[in-house]
């Protein structure tokens, strides 16, 4: 298997582990909200920033993101540096659900971690932060 066929295997176990988490929690997100979600600034962003984020469209961010709204997981408010812009953020059970799933990401990590040891896993997180560098225009 390739390089980016092997990251991807352990990314949609991951994905999966906390889908699954998060719908017995009593939240019912698909994957397509959660990568939106997880791209959601601490002080709010907007959709088009978000849609870049997550290489979607706007059309797209933005139905994922009434998906989010109708859950409660998720509110527009203004943008207090442009008056005419809508900032999307979390709202209490939104950020519940988000603590929710960094939960079951920190077991997951740890089970990994104790699976391939101390030194190789500090060479994975290093080696995949230096990846990030040529590869995520956000980094």
């Amino acid at each position: 298997m390739d390089l980016a066929t092997l990251m991807y295997v352990s990314y949609r176990a991951m994905d999966e582990r906390v889908l699954t988490a998060m719908r017995a929690a009593g939240y019912d997100i698909t994957a397509a909200q959660s990568r939106i979600a997880q791209r959601i600034d601490d002080e709010g962003s907007r959709l088009t920033d978000l849609a870049e984020r997550a290489q979607v469209t706007k059309q797209t961010a933005s139905q994922l993101v009434v998906a989010l709204e109708r859950q409660g997981l998720v509110e527009r408010v203004p943008d207090p540096a442009d008056g005419r812009a809508r900032l999307i953020r979390f709202t209490e059970r939104g950020r519940a659900a988000a603590q929710e799933a960094m939960q079951v990401v920190i077991g997951v990590e740890q089970e990994w971690a104790e699976h391939l040891g101390p030194r190789m896993t500090a060479q994975l997180r290093a080696a995949l932060a230096r990846l990030r560098e040529v590869t995520d225009p956000y980094a």
